[in-house]
């Protein structure tokens, strides 16, 4: 098939897709379903689009099928699930075969899943395993999601269709408590698995590809730390935020594929991670003196007069503006110094070149100076300073050459 061939049917099943989100959000309002549990759709139209970018202009590539294989398998769960709950709920008999379109709800998810746990991170970037000997691993996950969608199908509870139950279920199956313990713990293990692999091609890598990476595993971090906070924090906090979240991070993934696959220019990866890392800190630091000192104030006010008072709120808020520049500064330079030595150390001898600049006046001692700086922070092959003397003629004034 030619390319342009291709590229038409990407570009339709990201239509699909995108039709199937629109029902699904229709079907939703009318059957009083918080539309709020609905915003990972806006996510999953973002991969339709995305695979399908990738997938018509790089068809060769899996990656960006694997992508739309996510974002069809998802909004065909969530799809099923709605047109059901509308046709035999909400308004009995308006919709045809309204109990058979409850099936998608319980088994779509999990190759969804599996197209994003396992084989995304198994082929990113190029498409291509690391190395034959990942094709058991590939064959596993392969396996693996025939079992899962297979024993999805077959399953009898009603609970992902407020009641409505699986018209494919087989009662009383053989395995249904076993089966609801093995299938999070392989596609977990699957994840782990084809994570090691994105880890060891991260560290074969070189240029670009691993800029690339870098990328994933910028919005992988971001996935890491939202499922930490998720289980630390009480689920009464931030109440209703916690599928924003998670939607947000989504979409960060999404927009970090793009980015690195069609590598244009890759922006500069390492300065998103910098400044995530600076404000990240910075921002729990404050949080946590605020509400510390808003705790111990008020404290202090009970024991002293008995009575709480606005003033814990007024004397935090003033703390908490006069550290944010001294904090930011102290650990902006401390994680340069940890994780950026080499351009920290590039900063450190150019602020020390600049000082030295005011005072030197000899001019062939600075021009000395100058390329031993070029040579310390640049690291060249060859460099050379020319000066223009008062003559009009060019003459090499300092050089010094490298390996």
């Amino acid at each position: 098939m030619s390319r342009q061939g291709v590229g038409r049917i990407a570009w339709l099943l990201c239509g699909l897709t995108l039709a199937m989100i629109a029902c699904a959000v229709a079907l939703a309002i009318p059957s009083g379903y918080e539309v709020r549990n609905l915003d990972f759709l806006l996510t999953e139209a973002s991969a339709a689009f995305v695979g399908a970018l990738i997938a018509s202009r790089q068809p060769r590539n899996p990656v960006g099928w694997f992508i739309i294989g996510h974002a069809l398998c998802f909004t065909l769960g969530e799809f099923g699930r709605q047109y059901a709950i509308y046709g035999v709920l909400t308004n009995p008999g308006s919709l045809p075969f309204a109990r058979a379109m409850a099936s998608p709800a319980y088994w779509a998810w999990f190759p969804g899943l599996i197209f994003m746990l396992s084989f995304l991170p198994l082929y990113f970037p190029n498409g291509r395993l690391l190395s034959p000997r990942w094709r058991p691993v590939l064959w596993f996950a392969i396996l693996a999601t025939v079992f899962i969608t297979a024993g999805t199908v077959i399953r009898p509870s009603g609970d992902e269709t407020r009641g409505i139950p699986n018209p494919l279920g087989v009662e009383g199956h053989m395995f249904p408590a076993a089966f609801e313990v093995v299938v999070p713990a392989l596609w977990c293990l699957l994840a782990i698995v084809s994570s090691v692999s994105l880890l060891l091609r991260f560290r074969r890598s070189v240029g670009e590809e691993r800029q690339q990476i870098k990328w994933v595993a910028y919005a992988v971090a971001l996935m890491i730390f939202y499922t930490v906070t998720y289980q630390v924090l009480p689920r009464d906090f931030l109440p209703g935020w916690s599928s924003v979240f998670f939607a947000l991070c989504l979409e960060v993934l999404w927009v970090s594929i793009a980015i690195a696959i069609f590598r244009y220019r890759l922006y500069d990866i390492d300065v998103v991670i910098n400044r995530t890392l600076v404000y990240g800190v910075l921002t729990l630091l404050l949080a946590m003196i605020y509400f510390g000192g808003v705790v111990l104030v008020q404290a202090t006010l009970r024991a002293v007069s008995g009575q709480e008072s606005s003033l814990a709120v007024v004397a935090s808020t003033l703390v908490i503006a006069a550290l944010f520049n001294p904090l930011r500064w102290r650990i902006q330079n401390f994680i340069d110094r940890r994780f950026y030595r080499r351009k920290y150390d590039a900063r450190e001898t150019l602020a020390a070149f600049s000082l030295r600049l005011r005072e030197e006046t000899d001019l062939d001692r600075l021009g000395g100076e100058l390329v031993s700086v070029v040579r310390e922070t640049m690291q060249p092959g060859h460099a050379s300073l020319w000066l223009r003397p008062s003559g009009g003629q060019e003459r090499p004034e300092s050089e010094y050459r490298g390996v």
